[in-house]
């Protein structure tokens, strides 16, 4: 502890104090902190928790932690928030009795004794994650650093959420997380079994004047370990040839660039104007599913996520061999169990889309895939989780 407490920066010290001081007030017993990818968004399956709170239990206090760079959307949406590491974060962080976070906390913030935390995790693993890495290649840690900070950080966690039964398996080995893990479906996913589905969908067209008649490709990659700027920062070239797409596929479609929130990369598409779209600083990717007709993906767990829609999806695999043997490593044979073809260019992804059919998606290979990692979802998953989490801890 003496040498943990060394490390940190005279206001951190200060910082960590005052928030063990505060949390040994008693805790507010209806007030739960919510926040997504160290909070940058409002996205995820805790905004699906949040919203599902919302409309069924609004005796609840609930407060979204932000990154002070992305508050402008949460002002927007008239969602209560506090700035990441203020005051107001610290009182209410301390003393809340509910923790809801998709992605890590920092490990110099402590987790009082009396509060809960709920890890929900943000998606069902092709790569390998934490323990199961042969190999960390991420900037500004090593592979002991990252897999200790991880086992440390999910000592934290009181309750893991599991999209499904092959997952829970992985996160137990991986997180090496022996608590309680509620095989729910993503409640993210809530939203693909909603009525109101295709009015969103419609909606969202609308707001963001896309053309009606145009079908729509939503493109979301994941990013590479090994390709970065900065700690937090990483590389991604599009390989996706725009011009060629817009000559072959503009009558028909348009195309969507969604990539991964630490992806740095700010493309210009102002040649493709009415064409090619840069949706990455959208903050919920489940409204892109709904609005998309066809989904090109590489490694991405967005897949398993889509996968519920019952549309085409197509894997632009160009660095398939690095990716599996040098970068992560996949927890199955992906070339094999893919619901999808897997292609190298450009030319074969257009190829491929002339000729894609939703009938492909009756394949015995996308009914295997269906059943295996969708099997959950129903469109009740975040009220599965208030129950066993929140309301069993009143």
């Amino acid at each position: 502890m003496l040498a943990a407490l060394k490390k940190l920066s005279l206001t951190k010290l200060a910082y960590k104090c005052l928030f063990l001081f505060v949390s040994l007030f008693p805790p507010n017993q209806k007030l739960i902190m919510f926040e997504s990818f160290l909070g940058k968004q409002y996205s995820c399956n805790p905004r699906a928790i949040y919203e599902y709170l919302k409309e069924h239990h609004p005796e609840y206090e609930m407060v979204w932690s932000v990154d002070p760079r992305f508050e402008k959307g949460f002002i927007d949406k008239g969602i209560p928030y506090a700035n990441r590491f203020s005051f107001k974060w610290l009182f209410l962080m301390a003393r809340a009795r509910f923790w809801v976070t998709n992605s890590r906390m920092p490990l110099w913030i402590p987790k009082p004794k009396k509060t809960i935390y709920l890890q929900t995790w943000h998606g069902t693993p092709l790569k390998k994650l934490a323990h199961d890495m042969k190999e960390v290649l991420m900037p500004g840690t090593t592979t002991n650093q990252y897999k200790q900070s991880f086992y440390e950080e999910s000592r934290n966690w009181d309750y893991l959420i599991s999209p499904n039964r092959y997952s829970t398996e992985i996160f137990k080995r991986a997180f090496r997380f022996n608590k309680e893990i509620i095989e729910s479906g993503y409640p993210r996913n809530d939203i693909f079994y909603s009525s109101n589905r295709d009015q969103v969908a419609r909606n969202f067209k609308k707001t963001h004047q896309l053309p009606e008649d145009k079908k729509i490709i939503l493109y979301a990659p994941t990013w590479r370990d090994n390709q970065y700027y900065q700690v937090g920062k990483y590389k991604l070239d599009l390989h996706i040839d725009l011009e060629q797409f817009k000559q072959e596929l503009g009558n028909e479609y348009i195309i969507i660039l969604r990539m991964h929130y630490l992806v740095a990369e700010n493309f210009n598409l102002d040649a493709y104007k009415g064409f090619a779209y840069d949706f990455s600083k959208h903050e919920d990717i489940q409204e892109l599913y709904l609005i998309s007709d066809l989904l090109i993906t590489d490694y991405s767990s967005v897949f398993f996520d889509y996968a519920n829609l019952e549309r085409p999806m197509i894997f632009f695999t160009y660095d398939l061999d690095e990716y599996k043997e040098d970068i992560r490593g996949f927890y199955f044979n992906f070339e094999e169990k893919a619901p999808g073809p897997l292609v190298e260019t450009s030319e074969e992804l257009i190829k491929v889309i002339k000729h894609i059919k939703n009938d492909e998606l009756s394949t015995e290979k996308f009914l295997e895939f269906y059943q295996r990692f969708c099997y959950l979802e129903d469109g009740n998953a975040a009220e599965r989780v208030v129950k066993e989490v929140v309301l069993k801890n009143q």
